[in-house]
Order: structure tokens, then C-alpha cells, then sequence
């Protein structure tokens, strides 16, 4: 910058404001906005944001790939019970009704959203619940991915959602994010901006319930199992006692604690998990809560929804004071912690960098990206590439035997002996299957990696396997056919996007 008090001209013959025009003209080729919507549709509650996405194309490379700069809620719906017919599947037709409401509320059409994502969580993920939900998106496929999240991604999204792996990030050290819903407690450890591991139980906040009558009707399974751990026989009349529900959340929030602070499980604790238990590196420095429990742990809600939320946080503030010192801290999002929509780039790979064993398989759309993390290739393991890869789509929620994308980041020469080694890996952790298998990778082994797999192992599965691609694991990918000339495939990386 610089500032001269008359009207001048550069060497090149142009003005300062014919200079700001064309500056702008290029700002804006790289740049693209996107409005983008996030949609929660779960057990308990369901809720959408629309979200403002703003993309700049990277300047180190002459690829076509954009990078998220910028991201801004422009609004946030109301936070409802997620509706169910009396048949216990999820009433689609509410549901539609509520969504519709909540796009003419914000001022927005079907065609003003350039891409979105759909989360479903318990309940929702049920196959007949799942299907009703799609069927809501179906004229809009193109634009939306879909997570049907099991415990483990639930956990996983918990924790980009809530904040709490960029506190990570910020703050360093080991932090333990705990995640209550209504029907169940979520845990992740994150160091560095990344989770280290996940686990669930059944704890949450709506294991009982009463109904528009005030009647105690909804008692959950898990709050059975801990009035027969208590001795107590539980049914709406004594669902109703408030000294039978205070004497279960004491016990759950025992659960609670127990879980957060590593202790031995006890019976009880045992019969709610629903995945193995978190295994840590270190003992965590700071806890981070979400969820609709965590509104009450923080004093940021004092209102009564029917249900034991209040009680419970109020008991596992208690004993967590009895019992620790570690400090907790406010991620940044309650209850609202997920996903505000996906943004999508797009990357041209070289068709000499790719390997395809029948051209006939693309295009392939929406596949969930299995992430390995950075190989090193003097320390590649067979062993140890097969367990990353059956760990990471457990966490993930990933059918291997279903069209998914194996994404890892190669570091090192291009070794036969270790490329061997990560081939036989991914054979044995991938599995035979009748549908492909994607690999996408950031660095230039991708045709090598393929042939070795494909054709000299002869694994029993058609192989894409490209590179130049950098995804995380929270991606979703769309591959091209080949275009030829010039032999390229694109590439659509879809990426869940956090506030």
C-alpha cells in the first residue's frame, strides 16, 4: 500500500481503480461462496443451521482446489423433539413440515442451497426411519451427503461440533470431551485438534420421560437396568416419585463419573456401554461437555422439557466436584454441536498418477472416507495398516464390504518393499467384496499403490486408486469417469463443516 495525494498511473498504463477492478475480477475467480445447510435429526431432538461458506482457491498449486476461509451461521432453527408416530417409527411427514417451515422462516428456497449434509443418530439411523428421512431429500441428492451416525462417529462429530477439537488446538494438552444426549454419553479424547478415541454408554437425559399428561411413560431400557441395579421396580406410577428418579440419577451420574475418570466398571457400568471403553495415552487435563445436558452442567438453561436432564446434570456436577479437580470448560457449542453443512471442492488428478482397474466402475459418488492418517514408509506394517483401517471405519461408521475410500497421507520414498507391505495391508483390512475400492492419496504413489494391489496381489476387488487428493476423516467423495483427452478423473471432496 502506499498513499499519494494525486491521481496517478502505473508502468503498466492502468489506474489505481482500473488496478482494484482487475485485482477484484481474479478475487473473485478464486473465491466461491456457498450457503450450505446442517440438518440433526435424532433420538431426542432435531434441529438445522444454514451457514454462509466462503472458499479460496489455493494459491501453491495450479489445481482447482478451494479451501475453506470462512464460515458464518446465518440462522438456526428451534431445537423440537424429534417427532415419532405411535408406532415408534419417526413421523417423515412432521418431519418434512418442519424443515419446509424452517427454509420460509429463513428466508431460503430448495435452490439457494448449494450443498448440505444430514446427520442421523439413533433412532433416526433404524432402516425404516432412515428410509422415510431420504426420501425428504431425494429430489436434492446431488447437493446432500447423508451420515447415519453410529455411536462412535456420533462421538467423533460430537467433538468437531462442539468445538472441542480446535480448544484442542489452542490450548494444548490432552482434553476428555463428554458429549449427553437423551438417550446416551459420548466420550472422545483430543490432543492437537484430533480425537485420539472414542466410546459410548446408555446415559442420558430422556431415559424417563413424561408425556403432555404429565404421566411417566417413557422409561428407556437403560433406566430399567439401573432401577433393577437399584432394586427398584420401575413403571409410570413410580417413574412418577420424584424420589425414585433422584435416587436413579444419582446412580447414573455414578456411571457418569466412573466413565469420565477411568474408574473400574462395575456391573451396571458394563451393561450400558455400547463400545469397547476409551482407551487413553495419558489422563486428560480438561474436560469439554455438549449436548442437551451440558445446557444444564453450564447454568445456561434452567427449563423443565418432561424429562430427568436437570436432575442428572445437576448430580454429575456434584459428584464430579466431590471427586476431581480437573477443570471443565465451554467448548463454544451446547446442544447445537454438529455439523453446519458440507462444503465441496473439486481437484483434477492426472490420469498418469491413477490406476483403474476397469474404467467401467466410475463414476462413484458419496463414499465415506476411511482415514489412516500419515504412513511413513520405513515404518509401514502389514498388521498394523489392516487394524488402522478396521478401527477407522468402525469409528467411522463404514461398511468395508460396501463402495468406501481408504485415504492416507505417504510419506517417503516409493519403496517396493514398503508399498508392498501397505498393499497386503489394505487387502486385509479392506476384505474381498463385489464393490470397488477407492484409494485416495495425498502423494504420488497412487498408480503404483494400485497396480501392486490390483494386479500383482490380485486382489479380489476392482481398484480405484488415485492421488494428489489431502481428505480427512470426515469426508465424502465423488470420482468422475475419465476424461480422455486429457485422462483425468475429477474429484468432488465433500467435507462436514463445524461452526
Amino acid at each position: 500500500m502506499h498513499d499519494l495525494d494525486f491521481e496517478h498511473e502505473h508502468e503498466l498504463g492502468i489506474t489505481e481503480d482500473e488496478a482494484a477492478a482487475i485485482k477484484q475480477l481474479i478475487e473473485e475467480q478464486d473465491t466461491l461462496e456457498l450457503v450450505t445447510v446442517g440438518i440433526d435429526v435424532g433420538s431426542s431432538t432435531s434441529h438445522l443451521l444454514f451457514a454462509k461458506v466462503v472458499l479460496r482457491r489455493r494459491t501453491t498449486d495450479l489445481s482447482s482446489r478451494f479451501e475453506v476461509v470462512d464460515r458464518q451461521v446465518i440462522w438456526a432453527s428451534p431445537i423440537i423433539h424429534t417427532p415419532f408416530r405411535p408406532d415408534g417409527l419417526i413421523d417423515a411427514h412432521e418431519l418434512s413440515h418442519f424443515i419446509i417451515d424452517a427454509y420460509a422462516t429463513a428466508g431460503l428456497k430448495a435452490s439457494d442451497v448449494d450443498s448440505g449434509a444430514v446427520i442421523l443418530t439413533g433412532e433416526a439411523i433404524k432402516r425404516p426411519n432412515a428410509r422415510a428421512i431420504d426420501e425428504i431429500f431425494a429430489s436434492q441428492s446431488g447437493k446432500f451427503v447423508c451420515a447415519t451416525a453410529g455411536h462412535e462417529l456420533e462421538s467423533l462429530l460430537a467433538a468437531h461440533g462442539s468445538g472441542a477439537t480446535r480448544l484442542s488446538q489452542q490450548r494444548g494438552g490432552v482434553g476428555l470431551h463428554v458429549d449427553i444426549g437423551g438417550g446416551t454419553t459420548k466420550l472422545a479424547m483430543v490432543e492437537d485438534g484430533e480425537v485420539l478415541d472414542v466410546a459410548a454408554f446408555a446415559v442420558g437425559g430422556r431415559l424417563l420421560a413424561h408425556d403432555g399428561d404429565g404421566n411417566w411413560t417413557r422409561i428407556d431400557d437403560s433406566a430399567g437396568l439401573v432401577a433393577e441395579d437399584l432394586g427398584l421396580e420401575l413403571d409410570p406410577a413410580t417413574a412418577g416419585d420424584p424420589e425414585v428418579r433422584q435416587r436413579i440419577c444419582v446412580r447414573l451420574a455414578q456411571v457418569v463419573v466412573d466413565e469420565i475418570l477411568d474408574e473400574p466398571a462395575d456391573a451396571l457400568t458394563s451393561a450400558l456401554e455400547l463400545t469397547r471403553r476409551l482407551e487413553r495415552r495419558s489422563a486428560p487435563t480438561y474436560l469439554t461437555f455438549s449436548g442437551g445436558v451440558s445446557e444444564y452442567v453450564f447454568g445456561n438453561d434452567a427449563g423443565d422439557y418432561g424429562d430427568i436432564a436437570p436432575a442428572l446434570a445437576a448430580e454429575i456436577v456434584r459428584q464430579l466436584g466431590a471427586r476431581t479437580d480437573i477443570p471443565a470448560i465451554d467448548a463454544g457449542q451446547r446442544i447445537r454441536a454438529t455439523v453446519i453443512g458440507a462444503s465441496q471442492y473439486t481437484v483434477q488428478v492426472s490420469g498418469k498418477t491413477i490406476h483403474l482397474s476397469d474404467p467401467g466402475v466410475l463414476p462413484v459418488h458419496n463414499l465415506p472416507v476411511v482415514h489412516l492418517g500419515t504412513l511413513e514408509s520405513a515404518e509401514v506394517d502389514r498388521t498394523a495398516v489392516a487394524d488402522a483401517i478396521r478401527r477407522s471405519a468402525e469409528i467411522r461408521g463404514a461398511d468395508l464390504m460396501a463402495p468406501v475410500a481408504i485415504g492416507l497421507t505417504w510419506r517417503g520414498l516409493p519403496a517396493y518393499a514398503a508399498l508392498e507391505e501397505l498393499a497386503l495391508g489394505i487387502a486385509d483390512g479392506a476384505g474381498p467384496s463385489d464393490e470397488p475400492l477407492t484409494l485416495a492419496i495425498d502423494g504420488d504413489v497412487g498408480q503404483l499403490l494400485g497396480r501392486l494391489l490390483g494386479v500383482e496381489l490380485g486382489f479380489a476387488r476392482r481398484v480405484i486408486s488415485v492421488d494428489g487428493v489431502a481428505l480427512a476423516e470426515l469426508d465424502f467423495v465423488d470420482i468422475g469417469e475419465l476424461l480422455s483427452p486429457p485422462g483425468v478423473v475429477p474429484v468432488v471432496i465433500k467435507s462436514l463443516l463445524f461452526s
